[in-house]
């Protein structure tokens, strides 16, 4: 009688290291597409057009630096840390897959649009984020962890500044444009704010054995108030609502006293021989830099865009390749420590953010060697996390747990 063996079990996405936890893809992504865009960006400045996307280069830059590489980072990093938040399994597998061939469609075409229906682009590109804060929304309200909820309307203003570029470039609105992006960075920096003051201090402390210093709760509530404010300005003056200057500078001037307070308290000067706590306390210390330069702006001293790019590049940039090279570690079983080259990318984006902001605010002249320079630093800096980071993030945790 002929005996029946039973088949192997059906490979599951959710077993994939890849697709274990959300930071693994979105970080990969992230950091790739970053190299690549800003090559494409280089190459446009030195008058070679290696792209034709949509709404042209000058709008594409400025969208999937926002929508494409920095959404993925905060997508990446938000549905890994709900899961410590809450306690609850997040994202993997077959839906988190989904998700990334969400987020990847939408680079396809805005890259390459292919002569399809600007409608139909919108919609893809629109759907990422929603997504993920409907993902986000129900983990946290499940498990009742209402200190996260913050997240949810941030991601929500982020979606509406996307929703924002579509419409001014369908309508040839280049204002509602920059006012959108605008809104965009001040809404990663409020993320930056939240986040930062969570978890610098902490890893400062923990590192270096010191004590962690106890919240001020006044200079908490002053902090996050004051960057709330000017994020809920920037969001009327996209809506068309007229916002007296006095007013938004004066929440800027507040915001950057504060973080500027806050930050100084967290022992910075300290981690000098830490890449990836120095790394955290430069990009925040461009946070209260980034408002200033603004303020600057409005009183018409230079350049909005060098604060935007103060914010971009040495906030956003810097501390996004910060946590994801240590979430990357944490989070696969490794010890939280400092790769060969790390430290050397860290420095290199910090001073790309330099070059880019206040060098460039005190020698216009220099613009183009700047611009130039400026993105070669960043890639090169991408690069080197990729080097160190594509094969651990693509492999099973070395301590055999779930992540």
């Amino acid at each position: 009688m002929p005996t029946i063996t039973s088949s192997p079990p059906a490979f599951k996405l959710k077993h994939l290291p890849l697709m274990r936890l959300a930071f693994r893809p979105f970080f990969l992504l992230a950091a790739l597409f970053s190299v690549v865009a800003l090559l494409v960006w280089l190459g446009f400045w030195h008058g070679n057009i290696l792209l034709r996307p949509y709404g042209g280069l000058i709008f594409w830059h400025q969208h999937e630096m926002l929508f494409g590489f920095a959404a993925a980072v905060v997508a990446g990093f938000l549905l890994t840390a709900v899961r410590n938040w809450t306690g609850l399994p997040s994202l993997s597998g077959g839906p988190l897959l989904a998700l990334v061939v969400l987020w990847l469609l939408g680079r396809l075409l805005m890259a390459f649009p292919m002569a399809l229906p600007g409608w139909l682009l919108l919609m893809v590109d629109l759907a990422f984020l929603p997504v993920v804060a409907i993902v986000m929304a129900k983990l946290v309200i499940t498990a009742k962890r209402w200190r996260n909820l913050i997240f949810i309307p941030v991601l929500a203003l982020f979606a509406m500044a996307n929703l924002a570029m579509h419409l001014g470039l369908k309508n040839g609105d280049a204002e509602l444009i920059r006012q959108a992006a605008y809104l965009a960075v001040l809404l990663i920096t409020l993320m930056m704010t939240v986040v930062g003051g969570r978890v610098i201090a902490m890893f400062t402390a923990n590192r270096l054995g010191r004590t962690k210093p106890e919240p001020i709760p006044l200079l908490e509530g002053v902090t996050l108030a004051s960057t709330v404010s000017v994020v809920l300005l920037q969001l009327a003056i996209m809506l068309g609502i007229a916002v007296p200057t006095m007013l938004m500078g004066g929440a800027m001037v507040l915001a950057a006293l504060a973080n500027t307070l806050r930050m100084a308290r967290w022992g910075g000067l300290h981690s000098w021989r830490e890449p990836l706590l120095w790394g955290l306390h430069g990009s925040y210390a461009f946070i209260p830099l980034g408002f200033v330069m603004w303020v600057l702006a409005l009183m018409g001293l230079m350049r909005t865009e060098l604060a935007v790019h103060a914010l971009s590049i040495g906030g956003m940039g810097v501390m996004m390749l910060a946590m994801m090279a240590r979430v990357s570690l944490g989070h696969t079983g490794r010890p939280i420590r400092t790769l060969p080259g790390i430290g050397m990318a860290l420095g290199l984006m910090l001073i790309a953010a330099l070059l880019r902001a206040p060098v460039l605010a005190l020698f216009p002249q220099i613009t183009h060697w700047i611009y130039t320079l400026s993105i070669i630093l960043w890639c090169l800096a991408y690069v080197i996390f990729l080097v160190h980071y594509t094969l651990p993030l693509m492999q099973a945790r070395v301590d055999g747990q779930e992540g």
